[in-house]
């Protein structure tokens, strides 16, 4: 199999740091060792590949862009939404594992946790000895997560939760589980362990799409938490909300790498497939949709370099990380579906990454807030005037 050289038309690589393309390098050799080789298997079968928890640990991956302190690389985001990008080249669900371990459980601990809870959690994250997931969406309650009935309720020494959760990323595999919960009618964050009486996380079955990763519910039956499990830092809707952020600025990186994949192998099967005695590449057909693809892998490069560059100057807004999660995700499923088109029907074959990224991308397109929430949030960011309660 030969090696993934990127793919670069405007010369990113020259706004990039020494530091930056290390990072990016590393991780794509990574993946064309690690992931490309295993990842149609796992697909096939609908199991996350656990022998790259440990090897993505060792290259500092979980929490990358968290202090060293406590087992992070101390990576500016750039370089973390490099290696974002290089993962799911591979496939959108290793990338959403170490984006759940990462934005979504160690960066809660991280912002809203006591230094006794960053301590006992962070390193162990940080190596995936332990693993995470985030406890949000509920059955009932997607888009509306302030919606949410998981309660708990105050006891001696602690709290008691009642509950559910829905479509939990590595839930069935964590050994604790970044939960939210109404107390007293104020959303309040909690560290629910794997073996607390009454905690549950049994796997959905039954995926057209993320199938090489963990999907779970979480059902909380009477769990008493202790009061140290509580996240003393978190306090309303806001603080999931910020979690939330963190990930979708990683997807938004994150997708780009499937655009690539896509792209890459269009090109390359379109020099080699040869119909009425010439390579399909020569036709103006085949050569529109190569164009398109390119200028909207360009366009999403250069919206994600500004994006991390703001990020780490202080700038970011929320609502800058809408616009490119919602771009990036819709042209990805595009480009997957015009990639599809150029394969013919050796599109849907696993002999091609093609339809495995298109069915990734239709969960990736939906989660961390769909395409609709985000346009509403930039809309009322331009109007002054907000279109939902």
């Amino acid at each position: 199999m030969s090696k993934f050289t990127g793919v670069d038309y405007f010369n990113m690589d020259s706004l990039l740091s020494e530091e930056e393309k290390m990072v990016r390098d590393t991780v794509r050799e990574f993946v064309d060792d690690n992931v490309i080789p295993v990842i149609e298997k796992h697909y096939r079968e609908g199991t996350f590949p656990m022998e790259l928890i440990s090897k993505m640990g060792e290259l500092g991956l979980f929490g990358a862009n968290l202090p060293s302190q406590y087992g992070g690389s101390d990576m500016n985001n750039v370089a973390y939404g490099l290696v974002m990008q290089e993962l799911e080249r591979g496939d959108s669900g290793v990338r959403s594992f170490v984006s759940v371990q990462s934005a979504l459980v160690m960066y809660p601990i991280f912002t809203f946790g006591s230094e006794e809870q960053k301590m006992k959690w962070l390193p162990k994250l940080a190596t995936g000895e332990k693993i995470g997931c985030f406890g949000l969406t509920e059955p009932d309650f997607g888009s509306n997560p302030g919606g949410m009935v998981t309660k708990a309720e105050k006891t001696e020494g602690g709290y008691i939760l009642n509950g559910a959760k829905m479509w939990i990323t590595n839930g069935t595999l964590a050994d604790v589980a970044v939960v939210w919960a109404k107390l007293e009618g104020k959303v309040a964050g909690f560290l629910v362990e794997k073996g607390m009486q009454g905690f549950t996380a049994p796997e959905m079955k039954g995926k057209h799409s993320l199938r090489a990763s963990v999907t779970s519910e979480l059902v909380f039956d009477s769990v008493f938490v202790p009061e140290e499990n509580r996240l003393p830092g978190a306090s309303g809707l806001k603080a999931p909300l910020m979690c939330l952020n963190q990930a979708r600025y990683g997807i938004a990186w994150g997708v780009v790498g499937s655009m690539m994949a896509s792209y890459d192998s269009s090109l390359d099967y379109a020099k080699s497939r040869v119909q009425f005695s010439r390579p399909i590449a020569g036709y103006q057909m085949t050569q529109e949709k190569l164009v398109f693809m390119l200028t909207e892998i360009t366009k999403a490069q250069l919206l994600n370099l500004q994006l991390g560059r703001m990020k780490d100057s202080g700038d970011l807004r929320y609502q800058h990380v809408s616009m490119a999660k919602r771009n990036n995700c819709e042209m990805a499923l595009t480009i997957a579906r015009v990639a599809r088109e150029i394969h013919g029907a050796n599109g849907i074959l696993d002999e091609y990454p093609i339809m495995r990224h298109a069915n990734n991308l239709e969960s990736v397109k939906t989660y961390e807030g769909t395409h609709e929430m985000h346009t509403l949030i930039i809309g009322e960011d331009i109007t002054g005037l907000p279109a939902f309660d």
